[in-house]
């Protein structure tokens, strides 16, 4: 084996870390893969490059004198993407989503931002996934959500702005299920239903639907995890499982879409991009396009419109040039604060 990049990144992680759980979690990889990593690793370099301490792991002299390369070879390989992408007149523009209604809408929003740009667009089944490949530079920027209080790790060289800060969880049911007639449903009602939902993963919701379930009195069936909406649809639609949905989703045939009482479960949606492709007014650019996208669906549902038009306060501002400057505590990577701007 020969060491790559993405083995110096490794090693460059569990030292940040100081532990390999918590590296293996930044990293969107196992523990014990990446144990095994570090091991063929060790094995290239010819011993140890970390032993456990007290207050976790702790690089060796070898591992020292191998960090210091790291360092300086992934530094090296960031001027290098960020000058080619810099000198190249219309950079491709890569960017990787989950699956987010506001990315059906995202399309027309990004050629009216950046004309005469190819646009690459990609859908991922993690959260995970996305800020993994994101920094290591296979994506400019992605879109992704987060669940009740979870927060995504993201790598070194990534900014962050909250897109949406929250919006509730709603469930989607058959037309023909006997809740289907009222306006609102109870999470403790739906106590004996099947569930099924998308494969994402690392966003919190898979936890978060479990306490909010769990505060309603009754542990969640999940039995069906599908990663084509279609298919998901088809199979409420039959009866034959219930689903949380985002409440911009659009209608399904023989399914209705309704919100859950008293809010038990939110999320809120964010942009990250990699600073050595992706300047500040481009980001903000990429936040325009989405936010855009995301209002044209609010009219899907007419319980969302009302519940959005009286929050105020969640609202994305899209006027560039008369943005408020920035509160002091509210830099670009700081967690979802309640006036997302465009920068």
């Amino acid at each position: 084996m020969q060491l790559e990049l993405r083995h110096l990144e490794a090693v460059r992680r569990i030292a940040e870390a100081g532990s390999l759980g918590r590296a293996a979690v930044r990293l969107g990889v196992s523990q014990p893969a990446l144990s095994a990593q570090l091991r063929r690793i060790e094995q290239v370099t010819g011993g140890e490059l970390f032993v456990r301490g007290r207050l976790g792991v702790e690089p060796t002299p070898l591992g020292d004198f191998v960090l210091s390369v790291a360092r300086r070879v992934l530094s090296e390989m960031d001027a290098l993407a960020a000058g080619t992408r810099a000198a190249a007149p219309h950079p491709t523009l890569r960017l990787g989503c989950i699956h987010l209604v506001l990315v059906d809408r995202l399309f027309g929003y990004l050629e009216k931002e950046f004309p005469g740009h190819e646009i690459d667009i990609a859908i991922e089944h993690s959260a995970i996934t996305l800020t993994r490949m994101l920094g290591a530079g296979q994506y400019d920027a992605i879109f992704y959500g987060e669940v009740a209080d979870h927060e995504v790790p993201l790598p070194d060289g990534v900014a962050a702005r909250t897109l949406i800060p929250k919006e509730p969880a709603c469930v989607r049911l058959s037309a023909a299920h006997p809740l289907a007639g009222q306006e609102e449903i109870e999470l403790a009602d739906l106590a004996d239903e099947t569930w099924t939902t998308l494969t994402d993963d690392g966003d919190g919701g898979p936890e978060a639907m479990a306490d909010a379930c769990r505060r309603a009195g009754f542990t969640p069936t999940l039995r069906y995890r599908i990663a084509d909406r279609k298919m998901r649809w088809e199979l409420i639609a039959a009866g034959r499982a219930v689903s949380l949905c985002q409440p911009t989703s659009p209608p399904a045939e023989g399914t209705v879409l309704r919100p859950l009482a008293g809010d038990p479960l939110t999320g809120r949606i964010r942009l990250a991009w990699n600073r050595a492709a992706v300047s500040e007014r481009r980001a903000g650019l990429l936040y325009r396009a989405a936010a855009r996208a995301y209002l044209d669906s609010i009219p899907n549902n007419t319980f969302y419109r009302a519940w959005w038009e009286s929050r105020p306060e969640l609202h994305p501002v899209l006027d560039w040039e008369s943005r408020p400057e920035p509160h002091p505590v509210l830099d670009w990577e700081s967690g979802p604060e309640p006036h997302p701007v465009l920068d």
